[in-house]
């Protein structure tokens, strides 16, 4: 079934939830962000400087994405790629090898350094530091049509990181059974999340940020 609306999105069942865990979830995600934002805002600056002085365009790349209850927002991150057209309805996901991208996105996109503006993005409310990562719209229009339950990991806020990502699925996804397995694992994760579980992913994360699956 194709779950492509906003309103759409709104009927699937929620996850139970009360006020204390979205309490803590919130505080969990505005603590850590402003912490590591203390921390990384030099490593910003230089990325920023390294894009600009490597190609022409925007430091920051920024994309309609679909968030919580199918409300859509705009991601930021390090712009990695060389400024293009896509094809009208069409976003290609990054290959091995891909001559898109740039000197320096190879490396930020390889350490996943060009996601750490999506630290904004948490502060703002639009993502949680960790929940399902958040697809290009004709993503989620593509694969909701193939995938059972696809639309169910926008019952919860998307995330930097997720358990899909701890658990290998991350990168490239160019069959659907990749896509399938990345989504059994968000699913999971919104059936059985648990403010331990958030802080393990984020301990985990680090020693995954490396996977050869990222291009």
């Amino acid at each position: 079934m194709l779950m492509n609306t906003k309103a759409e999105a709104k009927v699937l069942n929620k996850p139970n939830r009360n006020s204390v865990d979205l309490l803590l979830k919130r505080a969990f995600d505005v603590t850590f962000s402003f912490f590591i934002l203390s921390l990384i805002w030099p490593v910003m600056l230089l990325i920023a400087i390294g894009i600009k002085a490597t190609s022409k365009g925007p430091i920051i790349f920024k994309q309609k994405r679909c968030g919580l209850g199918g409300n859509t927002f705009y991601i930021y991150k390090f712009r990695s790629m060389k400024v293009h057209e896509e094809n009208s309805g069409r976003v290609t996901q990054a290959t091995k090898g891909d001559s898109r991208i740039t000197a320096i996105g190879g490396f930020i996109r390889k350490t996943s350094l060009d996601e750490l503006p999506q630290f904004i993005n948490v502060l703002k409310g639009d993502m949680a530091v960790v929940g399902p990562r958040p697809h290009a719209l004709e993503h989620d229009q593509y694969y909701s049509q193939y995938i059972s339950n696809y639309m169910k990991r926008n019952t919860v806020k998307p995330g930097l990181t997720g358990w899909a990502q701890i658990n290998g699925s991350r990168g490239e996804t160019e069959t659907i059974e990749k896509m399938e397995c990345r989504i059994n694992y968000d699913l999971w994760y919104v059936n059985n999340w648990t403010p331990f579980l958030d802080v393990k992913i984020v301990a985990i994360t680090p020693f995954k940020i490396l996977s050869k699956n990222a291009y």
